[in-house]
């Protein structure tokens, strides 16, 4: 899946990951019914468009310091869609980790770490009781 990566001598992790469906193949974790959502072809398009509008009405609402983190090689976060969510969080701050997938923190784990404390360092210096 991701070819920069080398490939794990051990398998076992995967499990957490992966659960095994009744026909006996291998799935991934997360609810099928998700992918099927947004997926237009399968929900009626105004349920989405609805679902969309409610959600940007929700990050609208963000009042909190927020980060996007974002893998540059992500399959999921394109750069115009965390450009467009700056826009809508336009407080929020933003750091694009280069070879990286979605999946952050398990592809460069010290560099998304490293933002993450960076972030919340700058925001909640030690010793602050805020």
């Amino acid at each position: 899946y991701l070819p920069h990566r080398p490939r794990p001598k051990d398998l076992a992790g995967l499990q957490k990951n992966l659960r095994v469906g009744s026909d006996g193949r291998y799935r991934w974790h997360w609810d099928p019914a998700l992918m099927k959502f947004w997926n237009t072809r399968h929900v009626d398009a105004q349920a989405v468009e609805r679902a969309m509008e409610e959600r940007i009405a929700q990050a609208r609402a963000i009042r909190v310091p927020t980060l996007l983190v974002r893998g540059r090689m992500s399959d999921v976060v394109t750069e115009e869609g965390a450009r467009e969510f700056l826009s809508i969080v336009p407080h929020a701050e933003y750091v694009d980790l280069e070879a990286a997938g979605h999946m952050v923190a398990g592809d460069r784990n010290d560099a998304f770490t490293s933002s993450v404390l960076g972030f919340l360092s700058s925001r909640f210096p030690v010793g602050d009781t805020r």
